[in-house]
C-alpha cells in the first residue's frame, strides 16, 4: 500500500506539471487617485431668540391732563407755564430758564406746526423806552435759545412789551420778579 500511496502522489505531481495554467486575466491599471476636499462644514446658526413682549393695554387717556398738541399741553411741556423768569435789569438766562426753553423746542420740534411770538416783558421800575429796550433784549435772548435747539428762526418771532402787561400787580420784590419774564406765546396752525 505503500507503494500505491507513492504512486498515487507521483501521479498527481506530474499531472499537475503536464497541464498549462491559465492565464490570469490582466488586471487594468489602477486610476490615479485625486483627493477630493472634504465637504464644507455648513455652521447652523441658532434660530433667533423670539422676545416676548408685554400685551398691549389700551390706556385711558388722564382726564387731568391737557390734550397733546394743545396750547395747554405746550404749558404743561414747558413745567407750567411757558415763561422764563430774569433777574434784575438782567436778559441772560438762567440754568433754569434753559431747561424750561429745551422742554419748550422739543415740544415745538414735535408740533411743528406751531409758531411762536415771543414777549419780553419788565418790571414797573425805570422808564418807558428803558424797560422797551430791556424787554427787547430778554425776548431776543429766548429767541436765540430756541433757534440754538433745532428751532427755525422763521417760525418766531419778538416783541417787548416793557412795562405794560404785568402778570402780577403787587409792587414788591415779589410781583417785579414775576413780571421780568420772557413769555412764549405760542400759536397753532403755522401763523404767529
Amino acid at each position: 500500500m505503500k507503494h500505491y500511496l507513492m504512486g498515487g502522489a507521483a501521479l498527481l505531481v506530474l499531472s499537475a506539471c503536464a497541464t498549462k495554467p491559465e492565464p490570469v486575466p490582466e488586471m487594468p491599471a489602477p486610476e490615479p487617485v485625486t483627493q477630493t476636499p472634504p465637504p464644507e462644514i455648513i455652521q447652523q446658526t441658532p434660530p433667533p431668540v423670539v422676545q416676548q413682549l408685554p400685551p398691549v393695554v389700551e390706556s385711558i387717556p388722564d382726564p387731568n391732563l391737557p390734550n397733546p398738541g394743545s396750547i395747554e399741553d405746550f404749558a404743561y411741556q414747558s413745567g407750567g407755564e411757558p415763561r422764563v423768569f430774569f433777574g434784575y435789569d438782567q436778559f441772560d438766562l438762567s440754568p433754569e430758564a434753559r431747561d424750561v426753553l429745551r422742554r419748550q423746542a422739543n415740544w415745538m420740534k414735535i408740533y411743528n406746526n406751531s409758531t411762536a411770538v415771543i414777549e419780553g416783558h419788565a418790571d414797573e421800575r425805570g422808564t418807558r423806552e428803558y424797560n422797551l429796550a430791556l424787554g427787547a433784549r430778554r425776548a431776543e435772548s429766548v429767541q436765540a435759545f430756541l433757534v440754538s435747539q433745532g428751532i427755525s428762526p422763521n417760525r418766531l418771532r419778538t416783541i417787548s412789551y416793557g412795562k405794560e402787561r404785568p402778570i402780577d400787580g403787587r409792587p414788591s420784590e415779589t410781583g417785579w420778579a414775576r413780571n421780568r419774564n420772557g413769555y412764549t406765546n405760542l400759536r397753532l396752525g403755522g401763523t404767529s
